[in-house]
């Protein structure tokens, strides 16, 4: 027996997300975002649910990894049937103009982590006065 599947049920879009460039696969939304200005790399990792102290971020060579998991803590009496439980993994390396002896600054807002990675000075524009 044979089943017909819609061309366009395995198009490239629908098998791969942004994380493309990254080297990562996933049928979910990344929830990441990197950006920059002249003097700083700005990344967003969204990590709903996991408590702050259970992210675990590495930063080597250039390249950042984050993970989180979100844990749920049992309710007495309970019989779980289903748990609610998440863990994210990203990975990426950052532009090669970042200074890598400096570690990033961290916050987490709204289940959203923020990292900014200061650019070396030798990537920072300059004038150059015209004699």
């Amino acid at each position: 027996m044979s089943y017909l599947v819609p061309r366009s049920f395995f198009t490239l879009p629908s098998l791969m997300d942004e994380d493309w460039d990254s080297g990562m696969m996933s049928n979910t939304p990344s929830g990441l975002s990197i950006s920059d200005d002249d003097t700083s790399v700005y990344v967003e990792a969204a990590l709903p649910g996991v408590d702050p102290t259970e992210i675990d971020i590495t930063f080597e060579k250039g390249v950042v990894r984050i993970v989180g998991e979100s844990k749920k803590e049992e309710k007495e009496g309970r019989k779980y049937f289903r748990r609610l439980q998440s863990s994210f993994s990203y990975q990426f390396s950052v532009p090669s103009d970042v200074d890598l002896a400096k570690d990033p600054q961290t916050k987490i807002e709204h289940g959203v982590l923020h990292l900014t990675f200061a650019k070396s000075e030798k990537a920072q524009p300059r004038k150059i006065k015209v004699a």
